[in-house]
């Protein structure tokens, strides 16, 4: 069970445990899936009826979400710590286009050049993090919800602002790997 969990699962199980979680949420009463409304569970747990936003019962519809984040940070520590340690599957074109662009080091699941303690003082890597995740937030906020949120129950909800989303998050994503990452990097 151990060799399962520490290593990466093939798409033909992932995908469908994925899949699995609207029918479970719809099952449970709740049609949101996603991590970003947890922030807002957080500041409502800590800092009750300071702002009329914060006002409602966050236990009673953010108590799982919440878990949920924190199931996926206890996941992360556990396979960092105790998982396999493996390379990304990259294919050779794109290691030609990173080495262009200044990144040398593809062992691990990022680049060390970019996101590492070190890095973070340099242009490069606050943009990369500080800026990035700044415009990732800015841009969850404005969206109404993350890309997983969107893209998984949104759409399997059949909801036409999650798709136009979801067109937006993949637009971005392309325009920000041909164009603002090379000028970054």
């Amino acid at each position: 069970m151990m060799a399962f969990a520490s290593g990466p699962w093939r798409w033909y199980v992932a995908g469908p445990a994925i899949g699995l979680f609207v029918p479970a949420l719809l099952i449970v009463g709740n049609r949101v899936f996603g991590v970003s409304s947890s922030l807002r569970h957080m500041c409502s747990a800590a800092l009750p009826g300071k702002l009329d936003y914060f006002r409602y019962d966050w236990k009673r519809s953010g108590l799982w979400n919440l878990l949920f984040v924190a199931g996926i940070l206890l996941g992360g520590f556990l396979a960092s710590h105790l998982g396999r340690s493996e390379n990304v599957a990259i294919s050779e074109q794109t290691r030609l286009a990173l080495t262009r662009l200044g990144i040398h080091d593809f062992s691990g699941l990022a680049p060390r050049e970019v996101f590492a303690w070190s890095a973070l003082l340099t242009l490069k890597g606050f943009a990369s993090i500080i800026l990035g995740g700044f415009l990732v937030g800015f841009g969850t906020a404005y969206a109404g919800g993350c890309t997983s949120g969107h893209a998984i129950s949104g759409l399997a909800d059949l909801q036409l602002p999650s798709l136009i989303a979801v067109v937006g998050f993949f637009a971005g994503g392309l325009l920000a790997t041909y164009f603002i990452l090379p000028l970054i990097l």
